[in-house]
């Protein structure tokens, strides 16, 4: 009697990549409990190769359906985590931060990009200031631009910076500046003052679970916008028709 040796293919685990950020837990221990069970079943399926009769050798299709099984719930796994993903994105905002494009807003940010060379915010001081001292800063921290204020008092007050630094020269479009406001009470007390960008929602930006606005080339968080307004439609100017008027007859005495 010949016996002939069954040569088996290498038996590797199903692919799988790693959870997305926000992946529920019952979907996180159901691939770690397949990952566990497909190491148990490649170890019961390496002893009985080794144990097998070689003169009646196992059915290579049995192993086969149970990978192709193991492959599907995986795949299951897999796609319950991408709609809890998209689910994710919604209840984030994503759907809501959309609508917000096209138009104007107000929003809670420190940050501001430079465009068309200058940058521009709006702070508020919550009550008088006697002393006041606004500063920009780069992305390093730098004071780049510094100056005090004429207007102390309370309420919002509109601030653009030019661009330039502290030696007047003009710095290139692009770059992300920060606004810093100190101010202090007649008493001597530090103001708690917020800062605010204002400007048109030109895009949506949704990245490891969070969601932006762009506004004035710049990423804002979505949840810190505190007013919303339709942006105002340029004004046509209008030329008044001419009314030639129109002459009185003229009658001639009579002789």
């Amino acid at each position: 009697m010949t016996v002939t040796s069954v040569t088996t293919t290498p038996v590797t685990a199903p692919a799988s990549s790693t959870p997305a950020a926000g992946t529920p837990a019952a979907t996180l221990q159901g691939l770690g409990s397949l990952a566990d069970n497909f190491q148990t079943f490649l170890s019961l399926l390496t002893t009985q190769l080794k144990n097998q009769d070689p003169t009646s050798p196992l059915d290579s299709n049995q192993f086969t359906q149970q990978l192709v099984q193991m492959t599907g719930v995986e795949q299951q796994l897999n796609a319950n985590a991408l709609l809890q993903k998209v689910a994710n994105n919604t209840s984030n905002g994503i759907a809501t931060a959309v609508s917000l494009i096209g138009k104007t807003v107000k929003a809670t940010s420190d940050a501001a990009n430079l465009s068309n060379g200058q940058a521009n915010w709006t702070y508020n001081l919550p009550s008088n200031a006697s002393d006041l001292k606004v500063e920009v800063l780069d992305q390093a921290g730098n004071v780049v631009h510094a100056e005090v204020p004429s207007s102390m008092t309370a309420g919002d007050h509109k601030f653009t910076w030019n661009g330039q630094n502290l030696s007047g020269t003009q710095l290139p479009n692009g770059g992300a500046y920060t606004l810093r406001v100190t101010a202090t009470d007649p008493t001597g007390t530090k103001l708690a003052t917020t800062n605010y960008v204002e400007g048109v929602v030109t895009g949506v930006t949704q990245a490891n679970g969070s969601t932006s606005i762009t506004v004035n080339g710049g990423p804002v968080d979505w949840s810190k916008v505190v007013a919303v307004n339709l942006v105002a439609p340029t004004a046509t100017a209008t030329t008044a028709p001419t009314i030639i008027p129109t002459p009185t007859p003229t009658t001639t005495p009579a002789a």
